[in-house]
């Protein structure tokens, strides 16, 4: 299950449960309508908290859809998680794309305030890392 909304900052998505290729595929169709008409520079919230790891293919569409966020203007982003391997794989896919050095990864079951966090990095630059 996913779901994009559009918020002052810019976009909030939430990845939850098991997420197949075919599903992945229209994300990224949404994505594309989204930043059709987001503002040259925004932050991108990201909450998979209940994310099962990826099947391959899947990572593949995932990784064109933050390709998109940032050629669009995506200056910050932020991943809320509880899983330390679903954290590996994120940050792989952050490298792989280029958005690493934009992106930073908060532990939700370590940070009771985490989404006030992920909001600080976004729309203040606090870095929750430092």
């Amino acid at each position: 299950m996913y779901k994009i909304e559009k918020k002052d900052y810019g976009f909030k998505l939430t990845f939850a449960d098991m997420i197949h290729s075919d599903e992945m595929k229209k994300w990224v169709g949404e994505v594309k309508t989204n930043v059709a008409t987001a503002p040259s520079k925004f932050g991108v919230f990201v909450d998979m908290r209940t994310l099962k790891p990826l099947p391959s293919d899947a990572q593949q569409l995932l990784e064109d859809g933050q390709k998109l966020f940032k050629e669009k203007g995506m200056e910050k982003s932020v991943v809320i998680l509880n899983s330390t391997v679903i954290k590996m794989q994120f940050m792989r896919l952050a490298k792989d794309t280029g958005i690493y050095q934009w992106e930073r990864y908060v532990d939700a079951s370590k940070e009771s305030n985490w989404e006030q966090v992920g909001i600080n990095w976004i729309s203040k630059g606090i870095d929750p890392d430092k």
